[in-house]
């Protein structure tokens, strides 16, 4: 039996556990593939938000290392600067989605979380006290929580029977990796299809293809017969592909869970919105999904909040995806050579020059002007807080170095000792301090 059972072993999943450690929680992952390898690579990276994340936990050096910093926040072809935003990570990490599960994997690993492979979570029942999770392999597991984190099919979302609203795919992409017997194009191409490209990987050896498909294909697992047609019906020539190593389609359907909660049960992830690929927000989302549900999680299962807590996390998290979707749509739509879009984009454009503009969809891109409504007050509640320097009785501290145990912080920056912490001093770290920044 675990306080929580998680369904699914992506980066939402992994997240989500490694939260869970932290705080004592007995958390363990249900995931269907066999091995934490990912075949393929998949996602390309993630934005400012999520790296501020992976470095309130102590472990973005892990993902920097491995990665390269680029800007890559885009709306249409118009490039967003964002040097000048208020972080020490204004960049896009560039690192492909399977060697940023495998560092995850080391992370709960290192945590302890119990990692449970080619197991699904096939179903469940509940009651007011718990959650009888029901797996492929006839068993049961027994949890006070169950969270769904396991994709766009979300097996849990269906069971719970969370309606999933939104708008159908008008146009679907293929994306793969394959060897090639003839020389490919190296600029990406845009057309009133949609946007292709072929990349040659870092072995020497593999292409990473992406084209668009001349109509909508079927919800089915697409074979290497489907990728030559499509780029033969691009391209006139399907490059003589062969040997692939995955090959996957995706859509610009986007849809979102009516509600991220049933109940004991709770939704993360795709599992709780899908959306096209254009602008690289998917693996954020995710993550920020998880580090709001964790702490809540946390203490209802401790018995230190009452269970009405977790209803914020549908409050707080689905208008800030929904908007992330929207913004989504938006990007999928530019992605077209036809000259009423390229009308749009060149507008768009010349209005992305004025910095107010800028700012505002490179902080949706980023992830970094997230505001939760948490009532009336400071204009600041609600906000992210940033990795000020500060200097402690310790000396020079950077303020997310205390959030590595993933424990609340209370930062006093008035008179040292001046605010008592009282009954609560055992739930969080009080920290004196001094700012002389603005």
């Amino acid at each position: 039996m675990a306080d929580v059972i998680i369904a699914g072993g992506g980066p939402t999943g992994m997240m989500l556990a490694g939260e869970l450690a932290l705080a004592g929680v007995d958390a363990a992952i249900i995931e269907r593939r066999p091995t934490s390898e990912l075949v393929g690579s998949r996602a390309g990276g993630f934005h400012s938000r999520t790296i501020e994340i992976l470095d309130q936990r102590g472990i973005a050096d892990r993902f920097l290392a491995e990665g390269q910093p680029v800007q890559a926040a885009f709306f249409g072809s118009t490039m967003l600067d964002m040097s000048d935003f208020p972080t020490r990570h204004p960049y896009t990490l560039g690192l492909w989605q399977n060697r940023i599960e495998r560092i995850m994997a080391g992370w709960i690993e290192e945590l302890g979380v119990p990692v449970r492979r080619g197991l699904e979570v096939v179903g469940f029942a509940q009651d007011d006290d718990w959650v009888d999770v029901h797996l492929s392999d006839g068993k049961q597991l027994r949890a006070q929580y169950l969270v769904g984190a396991d994709g766009g099919r979300s097996t849990v979302r269906k069971a719970a029977g969370i309606k999933f609203p939104g708008w159908d795919a008008t146009r679907s992409s293929l994306i793969a990796e394959v060897e090639v017997t003839e020389e490919t194009p190296t600029a990406m191409r845009i057309d009133e299809v949609g946007v292709h490209g072929l990349h040659l990987m870092e072995d020497g050896r593999t292409t990473r293809v992406v084209v668009t498909e001349k109509h909508l294909g079927p919800a089915t697992e697409p074979t290497l017969a489907d990728l030559s047609t499509a780029l033969t019906d691009i391209y006139d020539t399907d490059f003589g592909v062969h040997s692939p190593t995955w090959i996957s389609r995706f859509t610009d359907a986007t849809r979102q869970a009516a509600n991220y909660r049933s109940g004991r049960v709770l939704l993360a992830g795709d599992a709780a919105h899908i959306h096209s690929p254009s602008g690289g927000q998917g693996i954020g989302l995710g993550i920020q999904d998880a580090v709001n549900l964790d702490w809540k999680l946390a203490l209802v299962v401790k018995g230190t909040a009452p269970n009405s807590l977790l209803d914020s996390y549908h409050a707080e998290r689905h208008p800030t995806a929904a908007r992330a979707l929207r913004h989504t749509m938006a990007q999928a739509l530019m992605q077209k050579a036809d000259p009423r879009v390229g009308a749009l984009a060149d507008t768009v454009a010349d209005l992305l020059t004025i910095d107010e503009a800028r700012k505002r969809i490179a902080g949706l891109i980023s992830g970094l002007d997230v505001h939760y409504d948490v009532g009336e007050g400071h204009p600041l509640l609600g906000r992210r807080m940033p990795d000020l320097d500060i200097v402690t009785a310790e000396g020079p501290r950077r303020i997310f170095t205390f959030l590595h145990k993933a424990r609340p912080v209370l930062l006093n920056l008035g008179e040292p000792d001046s605010i008592a912490v009282g009954p609560w001093a055992d739930r969080m770290q009080l920290v004196n301090a001094k700012y002389d920044g603005e």
